[in-house]
């Protein structure tokens, strides 16, 4: 059979009407015969999907409630040492046992819960912004001004992470605000690096180099197009930071360079777990040891969610 003008098979039967053109690459997905979907509830569809990040999320939302919520209702002296309830193990009164001080071990993982968390939270905020801002000015304006903050960058990059946290908490006195600080101006360099790359590819995009055309400063292109379109990687890579603060500060705890007592941390219950650990002491080392790694492994369950959410791959099947 042949095809005649107009669309006709010979022998007079039509040809069947065309098909919904096929998508081009770049446009969301359009279910057949509905509107098409946002990448917003593309991106929450493929995180939703994924089960182990919705347990990530609810490991951390009742360890939040645990460390927060928990002293309100379980009520400890963690302030007034009493050797008179030193290292006694679990049982009625102290369902975790006390430590060497006579702290209630249950009340002081609440406590060391807080200072993880809040360090966790608040120095992956501070590093997120920071490199983020650093990372969008070096990509967008390149040349000798990308060379300069970059080099800033692979110079500290240089020194380990963990050496320069014990110099700095060596010539300070560890404390809240100054774990926070510390922490969060070591760990902006790595999303400077992955914002400078998006920001690099970014700025060459048609609607950048309009707000240039039409005489926008440099400043409204960073922020307004260079760093709002850099979201999506700054997410993820702020999930994967709080792991790595948490970490950071139960490295800091351990060696003994964490928070000055009565207050304390995760680390810090570890590493006074250990000196009792050739007496069975098991009630001093597994619970702070588990809630660390419990916590960090849920917060990246949660990364790897997002990181699924916000590829562009997934975002537009």
């Amino acid at each position: 059979m042949s095809v005649q003008p107009g669309g006709q098979i010979a022998g007079g039967v039509d040809a069947p009407a065309a098909g919904p053109a096929a998508s081009t690459p770049g446009t969301p997905a359009v279910s057949r015969g509905g509107p098409a979907k946002s990448l917003f509830r593309l991106g929450f569809e493929v995180f939703i999907q994924n089960r182990l990040a919705i347990v990530g999320i609810v490991v951390v939302a009742l360890a939040i409630l645990f460390c927060f919520v928990g002293p309100l209702i379980y009520r400890t002296d963690q302030v007034t040492v009493d050797l008179t309830l030193a290292n006694l193990p679990p049982g009625p009164g102290h369902p975790l046992g006390t430590d060497g001080s006579g702290y209630d071990v249950l009340g002081r993982l609440m406590v060391g819960g807080q200072t993880s968390l809040i360090v966790g939270l608040a120095a992956a905020a501070i590093a997120t912004i920071v490199g983020t801002v650093w990372g969008a000015v070096a990509g967008f304006f390149g040349g000798w001004v990308d060379g300069v903050m970059m080099r800033i960058v692979d110079a500290i990059l240089a020194i380990p992470i963990l050496f320069l946290l014990l110099f700095l908490v060596t010539i300070v006195r560890p404390s809240l605000p100054v774990m926070i600080f510390v922490i969060g101006l070591t760990a902006w360099l790595v999303p400077a690096r992955l914002v400078r790359g998006e920001s690099l590819t970014l700025r060459v995009r048609e609607y950048v180099q309009a707000v240039r055309v039409m005489g926008g400063s440099s400043w409204r292109s960073v922020s307004r197009h260079i760093m709002p379109n850099v979201i999506g990687t700054v997410i993820v890579n702020a999930t994967f930071q709080v792991a790595d603060a948490i970490l950071l500060v139960a490295y800091l705890g351990y060696l003994g360079l964490g928070i000055s007592p009565p207050a304390t941390d995760w680390g810090g219950m570890l590493s006074n777990g250990t000196q009792y650990v050739f007496l069975n002491y098991w009630w001093l080392i597994y619970p702070a040891g588990l809630a660390i790694i419990v916590v960090v492994v849920a917060v990246n369950l949660v990364g790897d969610g997002l990181r699924d959410a916000v590829e562009v791959r997934l975002q537009r099947r």
